[in-house]
C-alpha cells in the first residue's frame, strides 16, 4: 500500500501567528495547540491537516515546496485581497509578468500561490 500524506509541517518563529493566518485562509480550525506547535484542518478532519511547528530561527531563502490555493467560491483577485487583509504579503520568486498565478507570503514569508485556474483544470480543457 502507498503512502497517505498524515500532515503538512511548517516551521515558524510565531507557530500560534502562522497557525491562524492558514486556519483564516483555509477555512480551518485550530485542533491542538502547545509548545511542541499548532495543528490545524478541517473539523471533521477529513483532509491531512498542517502542523506549525516552533523553531528558532527565520526563514532564510525560498520555499522548496509550497501550498497551491484555489479560489474556490469567488475570483482570484478577491482571494488575493482577502488573503492580504489576513496578513500575507506579495512575494517575487522570479515568477514573469505573464503567469496565470499569484504568489504571496504568510506572515512569516512561507511562499504560497493563488491559481487562477488549476493543473487540473487546464488539462480537463484540452
Amino acid at each position: 500500500m502507498p503512502s497517505a500524506i498524515a500532515a503538512l509541517a511548517i516551521d515558524a518563529r510565531d507557530p500560534r501567528r502562522v497557525a491562524d493566518f492558514w486556519a483564516a485562509a483555509l477555512g480551518w480550525q485550530v485542533l491542538e495547540a502547545g509548545d511542541d506547535g499548532v495543528s490545524i484542518g478541517p473539523a471533521e478532519r477529513s483532509a491531512p491537516g498542517i502542523d506549525v511547528l516552533p523553531v528558532p530561527e527565520g526563514k532564510a531563502v525560498k520555499n522548496r515546496l509550497h501550498l497551491d490555493l484555489r479560489a474556490d467560491g469567488t475570483g482570484q483577485a478577491e482571494e488575493v485581497d482577502r488573503l492580504l487583509g489576513l496578513g500575507a504579503t506579495r512575494a517575487d520568486v522570479g515568477q514573469g509578468p505573464d503567469v496565470s498565478w499569484v504568489v504571496l507570503a504568510d506572515p512569516e514569508g512561507n511562499e504560497f500561490c493563488v491559481l487562477a485556474r488549476s493543473v487540473q483544470d487546464v488539462a480537463a480543457a484540452r
